[in-house]
């Protein structure tokens, strides 16, 4: 995990990075609100990442952020196993997520799907994800 404490970068550069360090490799990346001394605002900038891209992942961190510093630490995580299955709905077809770890299974189906269907049905969001669970049950 890479983290850094921006003060002085607006929301509005600081939020690319996101995307940035996801297609340079990053496992993930999220912003945390946070107060730092003399109480001003902050966003604490995390970046999980493999170990042997930490170094690459850390540069591209300080380069692309005012941030002068970053702070590592390893992590240990357990993973659910991930696979896709397609759930035919009155909407099309929809890629549902599998994830499963010993005795545990959760389906959701996938975001992209439901939108894209969303928005050529004219329907609300919230009906294709019914449309899809349903089928599920």
């Amino acid at each position: 995990m890479i983290d850094a404490n921006i003060d002085d970068q607006s929301p509005e550069t600081l939020a690319p990075v996101i995307d940035q360090l996801m297609d340079a490799g990053a496992l993930d990346a999220y912003f945390t609100p946070i107060q730092m001394k003399k109480n001003r605002p902050a966003t604490q900038f995390s970046v999980l990442v493999q170990p042997a891209d930490r170094d690459r992942l850390a540069e591209l961190v300080l380069r692309l952020t005012t941030t002068i510093g970053v702070r590592y630490q390893t992590l240990n995580r357990t993973v659910m196993n991930r696979d896709f299955e397609t759930v035919q709905t009155q909407f099309g077809a929809i890629r549902v997520k599998v994830a499963t770890f010993k005795d545990i299974a959760k389906r959701t189906p996938e975001f992209e799907d439901c939108l894209a269907a969303a928005k050529h049905y004219h329907v609300a969001l919230q009906d294709v994800y019914q449309a899809v669970y349903r089928k599920l049950d």
